[in-house]
């Protein structure tokens, strides 16, 4: 199998772009981030994962230790995403829950820069990079993931591209700095810098692929025997305990309980935007999703097979470099791209964002929270900063820059836990995510009984004071 294409012209030209690029990225970064900020503004993010990465920047930014509330989970003890510190630093400036929105809305934009100065290292012309641009803005993953709360692999997605391109311009120190940067973003990311192995051992390049296998590995073991027991009183990572749990009995009765039917339509929906544009130089690139794919569909949880969530976002940056790779001009065999066909491709992408991206939710399920906005803006602005507070999980990340917040779960125990709060701001009409109508009246009606002090909004929204001495009744913030 013939390696990688590589620079024509030396790596300086393939990495200029047009300024017009640029502004597009940035442009279209801004979109991301307004969008994001609407759904924000809209109360449809979450405890689960916005309240909890904004908690963790906040409280490294006041130099306390970052252990959520929520999961009583050190930050590095979640996935190892030594990064959020970076937004420490920013929230230190300004805590704001915008400079994660914004981040993550900027780099997935500007990570088509990586991906033309990929593309012009194969070879292709401007008009075909632009076409790869395009195809990277309307992954529909992309789009989803940038509106789904926040996820620090986001950050890193540029950086995964870049390496490519630094591998294939044989830059190995550059290479190796941009997949410790990859992993210090999210443990999961080892499954990319192992399929990364697989692909330049297919190629033969076997000192990279050592290299990307050793790396990969040697993370895991770091994060999986040392920092996860530090951090966790000796316990392992719990992640692929809740992933593979199910995954036990006789081969058969492992075969009998995937999700075969959910598995195929996954793979359907993730090949779809660029199935037309992928060839047979396509497949080793392809192997560098094999690992991700392979845990997506073994997972126990439905939401990692969807392209709703974050959990295939790497999967983007693997499909549009192997169409990078089917459309190399230089080859004898390579596709010619015409007007028309260009304009068959553009249609066919855009008709897949417009089907599988989630912007119509702006004009219905976004909208179900707009009779609240006022009543919990009203509540919030009598909540003092330094209150310990139990509220919904879409209010959550409205309030979770404190030591202490959190939201009523269906399990055993929270209701027992509630006098230790100073503040409750629950809605039973519209108890959330991970929550229940029950759940919510029960620590209502027992604050009553009590005797805290509690108000209603029309919206059912119902703010509960703690009666507890030493505790100030709140005023405006």
């Amino acid at each position: 199998m013939p390696s990688a294409p590589v620079p024509e012209a030396g790596p300086g030209s393939s990495r200029r772009v047009p300024s017009r690029l640029v502004v597009m990225a940035t442009g279209v970064g801004l979109l991301f981030w307004l969008s994001a900020a609407a759904r924000h503004g809209l109360l449809q993010s979450n405890a689960y994962d916005l309240g909890l990465f904004d908690q963790w920047a906040w409280l490294i930014s006041r130099g306390l230790p970052p252990i959520s509330s929520m999961e009583q989970v050190h930050v590095l003890a979640d996935h190892g995403a030594w990064m959020l510190y970076i937004a420490g630093g920013a929230y230190r400036l300004l805590p704001s829950v915008q400079w994660l929105l914004a981040s993550q809305a900027l780099a997935l934009s500007l990570t088509a820069l990586p991906i033309w100065w990929l593309a012009r290292q194969a070879g292709l012309p401007e008009r075909r990079c632009w076409l790869i641009c395009g195809l990277w803005w309307l992954q529909p993953v992309v789009f989803n993931a940038n509106l789904f709360d926040f996820h620090p692999e986001t950050w890193v997605m540029p950086a995964f591209a870049m390496a490519l391109w630094a591998e294939r311009a044989e830059r190995p120190r550059l290479w190796l700095a941009l997949l410790l940067l990859m992993l210090g973003a999210r443990d999961g990311l080892v499954l990319i810098s192992g399929g990364m192995a697989l692909d330049l051992a297919w190629r033969r390049r076997w000192r990279w692929a050592g290299t990307a296998a050793a790396l990969s590995l040697a993370w895991l073991l770091m994060l999986s025997r040392w920092l996860y027991p530090w951090l966790r009183d000796g316990e392992g990572p719990k992640a692929a305990g809740r992933m593979f749990s199910h995954l036990s009995g006789s081969p058969l009765q492992i075969l009998q309980s995937l999700d075969w039917s959910g598995g195929s339509q996954y793979l359907l929906l993730l090949c779809l935007p660029c199935i037309w544009l992928w060839r047979r130089r396509s497949l080793p690139t392809l192997l560098i999703g094999m690992p991700l794919v392979l845990v997506n569909l073994l997972s126990a949880s439905a939401s990692y097979r969807t392209l709703l969530h974050h959990y295939s976002l790497p999967l983007a940056v693997v499909a549009v470099v192997a169409a990078i790779d089917a459309t190399v001009s230089r080859q004898p065999h390579a596709p010619q791209v015409g007007r028309r066909q260009r304009a068959f491709l553009l249609g066919w992408v855009v008709l897949c964002w417009l089907a599988l991206a989630k912007p119509w939710f702006f004009t219905g399920p976004y909208l179900n929270r707009l009779a609240m906005l006022s009543d919990v803006d009203a509540a919030i602005n009598r909540i003092p900063a330094s209150a310990e507070v139990l509220t919904t999980s879409y209010i959550v990340p409205h309030l979770s820059q404190r030591e202490r917040v959190a939201f009523p779960k269906n399990k055993a125990g929270i209701a027992d836990s509630e006098s230790t709060f100073d503040i409750i701001l629950l809605n039973p009409n519209d108890p959330g995510w991970g929550s229940s109508t029950d759940a919510q009246q029960q620590l209502l009606d027992k604050a009553l009984l009590e005797g805290w002090s509690c108000q209603r909004w029309p919206s059912e929204l119902r703010l509960c004071i703690t009666p507890r001495e030493g505790f100030t009744p709140p005023g405006l913030r």
